[in-house]
């Protein structure tokens, strides 16, 4: 199937590792020309060899702290000078830290605030004005806004009220021919996979190995996905072959979400 991406424009935020990299391997894969960001430099330029080796694509990197909003107006502006119209973005950032939900301060829920729900915000807000020709807006929530996830309220709070703003953005940008998705990952091999497992085995007195265990027997495919599993999924929803799907929320779980 032809998504549609040749020469097309496309944001990845925190694309140098995990979830936003499945998703920008799989945007420069079938021919769009893809600008990542993430936090670190290092990690940054890394990503954009790796990514420029395995799909022969255009790909260009910046550091960015998505929790700074001049930083991301710099991102997005910098990626319309080079290449003009934007045609697709990925708003993805890393998760706030796990507790009890009221055990965090208010420092710690201004972070997530800041982290994930305003970030999205200004990412959107930034890139949307050099979507000239219509596009396409993809966020990434968690499985959390479903099911909420023991010892994760920050992040089930924040990324709720994503996937409000994803609703609501659907509505309201529309009439501009730009279409705001949202994608929930199940139980995908990533570092932050590892950390709340490693977390879970530490509270729990079991090992690593049990606690992942578990996890994949409730996974009716049986098996963790993989990187590759949601970049393809991402790809979809940010390319011209999901034309008329907006306002929605895919989930790429494995069947491991037991609402309906």
């Amino acid at each position: 199937m032809e998504l549609g991406l040749k020469g097309k424009v496309a944001l990845v935020s925190a694309g140098s590792k995990g979830l936003g990299f499945g998703v920008a391997r799989a945007l420069a894969a079938d021919g769009a020309r893809v600008s990542i960001c993430s936090r670190g430099s290092a990690n940054v330029d890394a990503a954009v060899q790796k990514l420029i080796a395995e799909t022969g694509a255009e790909v260009i990197g910046t550091a960015c702290d998505v929790t700074q909003a001049e930083a991301i107006q710099g991102w997005v502006d910098q990626t319309a000078t080079r290449w003009g119209a934007i045609d697709a973005l990925l708003v993805n950032a890393g998760g706030p830290p796990g507790g009890l939900a009221l055990d965090m301060t208010d420092a710690q829920w201004q972070a997530a605030f800041e982290l994930t729900l305003l970030s999205s915000v200004r990412m959107i807000r930034a890139t949307v004005p050099h979507m000239t020709n219509g596009g396409s807006i993809l966020t990434i929530t968690s499985s959390s806004i479903r099911e909420p996830i023991e010892r994760l309220g920050l992040s089930t709070v924040m990324r709720s009220g994503v996937a409000g703003l994803v609703k609501t953005l659907a509505d309201e940008l529309a009439g501009k021919s730009i279409r705001v998705n949202n994608l929930i990952p199940g139980r995908i091999e990533t570092e932050r996979v590892a950390q709340l497992d490693q977390a879970a085995a530490t509270r729990s007195g079991k090992s690593v190995e049990e606690v992942r265990a578990q996890s994949i027997a409730k996974i009716p495919l049986g098996r963790l996905g993989t990187i590759d599993d949601f970049g393809a999924a991402g790809a979809f929803l940010l390319s011209p072959a999901a034309a008329y799907i907006t306002g929605a929320t895919l989930r790429v779980d494995g069947g491991m979400m037991r609402s309906i």
